[in-house]
């Protein structure tokens, strides 16, 4: 299988994961939305909502693919996105903490850019 329609495969199946587990709570407050554009390689998970007559809008995952790469541009979960990417299976080298600006990176295990 190529590689970026496997990528696009995991992001996806985690990312709806994480939905699926948030949707099973009966005190759930917020509509989440899943956001797949395969064209574009941007994924996100997020949630909406009008609390107080104030608009919310959360993004709780933000991926893309850029040059044959994972971008973990925003992660607010619990465990990390690029913890899930590696059980899969997809190697370090291949994940970019996004969220760090590029001389943090150079710390971590993972893709600098």
């Amino acid at each position: 299988m190529d590689k970026l329609v496997n990528y696009r495969q995991i992001i996806k199946k985690i990312l709806t994961q994480y939905d699926e587990i948030a949707n099973r709570s009966s005190k759930k407050k917020y509509e989440t939305c899943l956001i797949f554009d395969e064209n574009h390689d941007h994924y996100l998970w997020m949630s909406i909502a009008w609390v107080n007559h104030k608009r919310i809008n959360n993004t709780h995952v933000h991926i893309r693919i850029k040059n044959n790469k994972i971008y973990i541009e925003e992660d607010w979960t619990e465990e990390g996105i690029a913890t899930e990417l590696l059980r899969e299976g997809i190697p370090k080298e291949d994940i970019v903490l996004a969220f760090y600006d590029p001389e943090t990176r150079k710390h971590t295990d993972f893709a600098i850019a």
